[in-house]
């Protein structure tokens, strides 16, 4: 069996071309066992919003490349999506590009004693993620630091 991070690696490389050239971006390629078997899923965003049409029409694309190419071989389901209101933040252009949203973060190891951050952000400098707790600080998170970063949904 294939190990999935290699799998993630080279499905990105293959897609990336395809989704920049109809203008959107590749916000996260996930891999991984659920309980109907492996699902690959690609997680798509542009300005506006993704439609259910440019997911069709990049998974199809999409679909014959990867059963050229034949990275799995294993059975499992692929799946075009977009990152919904509680998009996922890898890259410091995320953490730029949303400032002023709400987000939930957390880190692998204690920064000031605690692993868990929610706030609003104020974007990233020289590596760090600039968050706002509330009416408290300012904190700065390191992003390598960072294992898991959402934009919460603001009602």
């Amino acid at each position: 069996m294939a190990s999935v991070d290699p799998v993630i690696e080279r499905v990105r490389a293959l897609t990336l071309p395809v989704v920049e050239g109809q203008g959107m971006e590749l916000v996260d390629v996930v891999f991984r066992r659920e309980a109907r078997g492996w699902v690959l899923r690609l997680y798509l965003d542009k300005p506006g919003g993704v439609t259910l049409e440019d997911c069709q029409e990049v998974s199809e694309q999409l679909t014959d490349i990867l059963d050229i190419e034949d990275l799995i071989d294993y059975p499992y389901t692929f799946e075009v999506s977009s990152p919904g209101l509680n998009r996922v933040l890898k890259t410091p252009q995320d953490f730029v590009r949303f400032a002023g949203r709400l987000a939930r973060i957390q880190t692998a190891a204690p920064i000031g004693g605690q692993r868990r951050f929610h706030g609003r952000l104020e974007g990233c400098r020289e590596g760090m993620v600039i968050l706002r707790e509330g009416q408290g600080p300012t904190r700065l998170i390191p992003i390598e630091a960072i294992v898991k970063a959402r934009l919460e949904v603001e009602l």
